[in-house]
């Protein structure tokens, strides 16, 4: 049993704990008013305040939380009726498409830069299919959707300050064309030094590499601060579906948004099937009998094993998200989007150790009223994050129609091939010299491929496939090669002649 020492030690921990936040926080207002001073326009300086108020709101929230540690008693995964397949939901009517249709926005996240595929500017500028890029074929899908239902569904983009001005430039072309696309700004915040827990900038217009987008989760203030949510509400919008743009998968369901309008539904969070390349995405929970979006940063590291099971987290977020815009309004006004839970992400900038607060988008589903995850098929996630996963989408295993990358029929069975690309291929630009044409993966399982190695054209791929170059070596696949279940290491020189 514990004594009255250890009880007055603890609170000596507490008061001391609770002394050093008040400071940190008092020393970052300071330094943020500081900031704020650096400028002389008003306008500009009105919308800086503004945003440096989010930042306080999130640091204030950072404090206060750091030494939380999530209760793995609590956690259980989601009861039957906190994620309901989608095969369960009614179909829409055709009848009930076109209503449902004016009631709805879509939203793309389009804040990522291409830095870890080797390219310079916006991700959604990275051509996926016939000289189009992720943005192309977002604006492609709404463009025949749009069509389709004989409504004009708006496509909002939600850029940050790194990819604005591509973005903007991109879409010229689409200047005018029938289509309302609108585009607002994620926050600009300050990377903070880990040890002083101040701003590394010393003035608002700092060089752009000591700011940072505070995640995607960003969304719901941004929106709000924008202007945009309020005429869109004006406008009698009801619904935002939410997607990363380079899910390509990630397409307009009117099957849960029938769902959504009849349940009264504030907040939907797709989910979809864990496989062993799924592990660290983040999890729907039942946590003390609320649902909550547990990402692996959360999880205590003698519990991250645990974690990655596929046999007690069996589902994870695919951040297509169907939120209501007039909730939305009600949680930031109410301040609750404050109470977001804070991802603190570590980060060198020229040989200083910064912090990034940052925040996801579906950890707001606790604050949405019948909020809860619908399971949906593999083929709603198909997402970009590597040029292992851009020969997928490029290959024969996927068609586009109407801009919808669509699973080739003759595939035997529905699963993705795992593809594992060696640094070799880490950046667009390699990846392109090393594949003189994409293969055929139909009937691929599994291919690993690390070295110094090259694909000629008309390359055919089955079962699983392995290829390792060793250091000094060098493979060349020649064109027209049928490879199925090999294993093919050494050197392979293929000389023309």
């Amino acid at each position: 049993m514990a004594g009255k020492g250890d009880s007055k030690l603890r609170t000596l921990s507490m008061d001391l704990i609770n002394l050093v936040s008040g400071t940190s926080e008092a020393n970052m207002q300071k330094a943020l008013d500081e900031l704020t001073g650096t400028l002389t326009d008003p306008v500009e300086k009105k919308e800086f305040q503004r945003e440096m108020k989010g930042m306080q709101e999130l640091f204030k929230h950072y404090l206060a939380t750091k030494s939380d540690v999530i209760d793995w008693n609590k956690i259980k995964p989601p009861s039957d009726d906190l994620v309901l397949p989608l095969s369960t939901l009614e179909t829409c009517e055709a009848t009930r498409v076109k209503d449902l249709a004016q009631k709805l926005v879509v939203l793309k996240l389009n804040g990522g830069l291409g830095t870890t595929m080797g390219c310079v500017g916006p991700k959604s500028a990275i051509e996926v299919r016939d000289a189009q890029s992720f943005l192309d074929l977002s604006v492609k899908q709404i463009k025949y959707l749009n069509k389709d239902v004989g409504v004009d569904i708006p496509l909002v983009l939600m850029d940050s300050f790194n990819t604005h001005d591509d973005t903007l430039e991109i879409l010229q072309k689409y200047a005018h064309s029938r289509i309302t696309i609108e585009t607002f700004n994620q926050s600009r915040y300050p990377r903070i030094l880990k040890d002083a827990l101040t701003p590394l900038p010393k003035m608002a217009k700092s060089p752009i590499k000591e700011w940072y987008p505070p995640g995607h989760g960003d969304l719901f203030q941004s929106l709000y601060n924008s202007g945009l949510l309020q005429r869109l509400l004006d406008q009698k919008k009801e619904y935002l579906f939410v997607s990363n743009i380079d899910n390509l998968a990630a397409t307009v369901n009117f099957d849960i948004l029938k769902h959504m309008d009849e349940t009264k539904s504030e907040f939907i969070m797709e989910v979809t099937n864990k496989t062993l390349a799924d592990v660290k995405g983040g999890t729907l929970i039942d946590y003390g009998g609320r649902v909550k979006l547990l990402e692996i940063a959360q999880v205590p590291a003698n519990k991250v094993d645990e974690f990655k099971s596929i046999k007690k987290f069996k589902i994870f977020n695919t951040n297509n998200l169907w939120i209501s815009l007039a909730a939305i309004k009600r949680v930031v006004e109410s301040g609750a989007i404050n109470s977001m839970d804070v991802i603190p992400n570590s980060k060198t900038t020229d040989g200083k150790s910064v912090l990034q607060l940052e925040t996801a988008a579906g950890a707001a589903i606790q604050f949405f009223s019948k909020a809860h995850g619908v399971n949906v098929p593999r083929n709603r996630f198909l997402p970009v994050k590597s040029c292992s996963d851009l020969l997928i989408v490029q290959s024969d295993l996927y068609a586009l129609q109407k801009g919808v990358l669509v699973m080739n029929p003759a595939r035997p069975f529905p699963s993705v091939p795992v593809v594992k690309l060696g640094n070799e291929f880490k950046d667009v630009s390699s990846y392109q010299r090393r594949f003189k044409g994409i293969p055929n993966v139909l009937e691929l399982d599994q291919l690993t491929v690390a070295g110094d190695v090259t694909f000629g054209e008309g390359v055919v791929l089955r079962g699983t496939v392995i290829i390792v170059a060793q250091h000094g070596s060098r493979i060349d696949i020649p064109a027209g090669s049928i490879l199925e279940n090999k294993v093919i290491t050494g050197n392979l020189y293929i000389l023309d002649h």
